[in-house]
This record gives C-alpha cells, sequence and structure tokens, in this order.
C-alpha cells in the first residue's frame, strides 16, 4: 500500500465471506531442486481443493472499482456500527479510518469515526504515523469490534486518524484495512492475526478477484476460496519474506528477450497499488524495448497499442502474461502511456517489483497466512 493509487469474532467462527471491494535467502533459493519445492507445496495442500461457495455460510456481495484506480469495501468499527468505505490492503498491515478528530482539507470528504458514539470503544495512548508514498497518516490507535461482512473481530487494534494528507486527488476512500503481516503492524495486532487467534473464519486464507472498468463484480473472500473465479489449478508460489506478501520471481521477457529480473528478482504482490512498478533503470529498458524510439515521458502513439506484446512475468516457472490492453492507458484520444512505475530508489533493496491491480485483473490470488504462500490462476 505504500504506492497506493499514486493519489493517494468470537462468533460465525467457521464462516466463510465473499465481502465487496466499492538481501536475504528466499525460500526458492533454500529448496532450489523443483522436485522438493514440489513436495514442499504439495505437503501444504490442504482443504482448497473443496470449493468453498458450497458452504451454506458463504455469502457475497456486490463490489465497486473506482475506475480502475483502486477497490473498495465496506466495514463498520464500533457499537452500533459505523460504516466505512476502505481499500483492503496486502501491502500494508494496519487498519485505520478518518477520525472526528481529523480536520485536514482531505478528510472533508471522508466519513470519520466517533469513538463517542460507540460503546465498545476504548482508547490507546499510542501514536501511529503512517507514509504511503504520495500520502500520510498520523493518528492514535484504538480498540473496538470489527465487523467484515459476517465475520465479526472483538477488540481489534486500528488507527484513527487525525491528520491525513494526499497529493493527488482521488476518488473518496475513509481509511485501509491492512492484510499484510506483523512484520508491518507497528507494533499493532493485525486483522490477519486476530481472525485467526478468535477462530472467526474456517480458513487461514483471503482471496481477491479484481475486474477491470466494470464498477460491479470484485469480491474479496475470507475463510475459504470460490474457485468459479478461475481457470484451471492454483498455482502456489512460497512466501519468501514474510512481511509484504513478497514471493521469489524467476525473470521478466518479452517476445523471448529477457528484459528484466534477469538474475531472479523479488516481487510484492500488493492489493494496494494500481500499477507495475519497478527499478528505474528495468522500467527505462522496457519502455525503450516497446519503443526504441520513445517520446518524452514513455508517451506512445494509441494506434500502436494493439501492435505491442505481452510483458511476461516468470514466477516459480509459470508464465504469466500481461497483454498491452492491460499495461497500457490512454491519456488522450491518440496518446497513450505505460501503466509501469519506475522507483529511482528500488524498493527494499536489490530489484524488487510490485505487482499490483494491473497484474491482479488478470490473475485470481489466494493468500494462504497459514502456510506463508500465494496461489495464482487466470482469473474468468
Amino acid at each position: 500500500m505504500k504506492w497506493l493509487g499514486l493519489l493517494g469474532l468470537v462468533a460465525f467462527s467457521e464462516c466463510i465471506v465473499i465481502i465487496p471491494l466499492t538481501k536475504m535467502k528466499t525460500m526458492q533459493d533454500t529448496l532450489p531442486e523443483k522436485n522438493v519445492l514440489k513436495n514442499f507445496l504439495e505437503k501444504h495442500a490442504y482443504r482448497l481443493s473443496q470449493n468453498s461457495a458450497n458452504d451454506p455460510k458463504f455469502t457475497s456481495h456486490p463490489l465497486k472499482n473506482m475506475q480502475d484506480f483502486f477497490y473498495t469495501g465496506n466495514i463498520t468499527i464500533g457499537t452500533p456500527p459505523q460504516e466505512f468505505r476502505v481499500i483492503f490492503d496486502t501491502g500494508s498491515s494496519v487498519t485505520w479510518v478518518a477520525s472526528v478528530y481529523c480536520h485536514s482539507p482531505s478528510c472533508s470528504a471522508m466519513i470519520r469515526f466517533n469513538p463517542e458514539a460507540s460503546s465498545t470503544f476504548y482508547p490507546s495512548n499510542q501514536s501511529i504515523n503512517l507514509p504511503y508514498g504520495l500520502a500520510w497518516m498520523k493518528g492514535v490507535l484504538g480498540y473496538d469490534t470489527v465487523r467484515i461482512g459476517n465475520l465479526v473481530i472483538m477488540n481489534q487494534t486500528f488507527g484513527l486518524a487525525k491528520e491525513y494528507e494526499r497529493l493527488m486527488v482521488s476518488k473518496p476512500v475513509d481509511g485501509i484495512l491492512g492484510l499484510g503481516f506483523p512484520k508491518l503492524a507497528k507494533g499493532t495486532i493485525p486483522i490477519l492475526d486476530n481472525l485467526k487467534k478468535q477462530g472467526v473464519t474456517s480458513e487461514p486464507v483471503f482471496a481477491f478477484y479484481l475486474t477491470t472498468q466494470k464498477e460491479s463484480g470484485s469480491v474479496v473472500m475470507f475463510g475459504g476460496v470460490d474457485h468459479s473465479y478461475h481457470k484451471g489449478e492454483l498455482n502456489w508460489v512460497p512466501v519468501s519474506k514474510p512481511g509484504f506478501w513478497q514471493i521469489a520471481m524467476d525473470r521478466i521477457s518479452i517476445n523471448g528477450t529477457v528484459v528484466a529480473c534477469s538474475c531472479g528478482c523479488q516481487a510484492l504482490v500488493d492489493t494496494g497499488t494500481t500499477m507495475l512498478m519497478g527499478p528505474s533503470d528495468a522500467v527505462t529498458k522496457i519502455d525503450r524495448f516497446l519503443q526504441p524510439k520513445p517520446s518524452e515521458d514513455s508517451k506512445i502513439p494509441c494506434n500502436l497499442t494493439s501492435t505491442l506484446p505481452p510483458i511476461i512475468f516468470t514466477i516459480n516457472g509459470i508464465d504469466y502474461p500481461v497483454p498491452a490492453q492491460a499495461y497500457m492507458e490512454k491519456a488522450s484520444e491518440h496518446v497513450c502511456f505505460t501503466h509501469i512505475l519506475g522507483n529511482p530508489e528500488g524498493i527494499k533493496g536489490s530489484e524488487t517489483w510490485v505487482l499490483g491491480d494491473i497484474f491482479l485483473r488478470l490473475y485470481f490470488s489466494v493468500f494462504d497466512w497459514k502456510n506463508n504462500r500465494i496461489g495464482l490462476a487466470p482469473a474468468v
């Protein structure tokens, strides 16, 4: 979520819910033999072979795609419940919403939590400061009941924003629900940990299906997987460094030529980031490969988009093509540009990429925090 949008339960145990959306040695290094990695993944394959949609407690709600920029879903906090539009973000671990104490201009369009209106809220003296690239939040922590669809998480730590600024205008969103690991949780207990500790879900997994262009249809699932949202089998990839949902990537190629990640690299699977992101020199190389004589700001005539090749991301031996219609964005009637952003400082050292919503709209994703792995398969 650090690069988000470039803006910008005791009850119901065994419940499976779909809710709307409105240089460290890697595991792949330590399991170099293909049969060893295969055995590892087979050993940890459990009930996900079943279709969770058959569970009588499975529920579904329509989603909201904010013009392919980000995806929001509703949660409630407090008693009685106060409803908020949040981004479900695998790139962060802290959950926060705007509060009535926030008088920043950016908060004026946000629904703000009122702790005095909740009988289950209790405060904390701990402050929190969260940078998000082109946005930042400062506030305090508190505890209250958080509801995600039918899931009820008791005494959940969350942030109450007292200051919030973003450098770019964006569609309204009231906060973030972090789905990363405890390492990124700033000393708080993340939602995922409480889902597991309180026995709220039947399986320690969640999954995303993100539509493109259509406003409705996207979902995030907790506690199981509805396999009707993807084609073929899920391909499992071990998490190489828990914190972010980080995996090892083999290479990036175009038309059979390796254009980046030539010696292997790392990738963050991040639902809170709109674009594909990578080191600036690697992104420049890709832009020059796509257009040998690039114009200013990597602009490309839109009539050439249909002739551009897919970019192939190879992960754990499987190719994941991203076609031009997914990575190109129309700036005007005749001018297009690539939706691949270069980061001059690199991300977390070495060669690390971010696979944001551009990638995840093409590939249904399952996040298994019991076995620290991600499942990918072509979305329907």
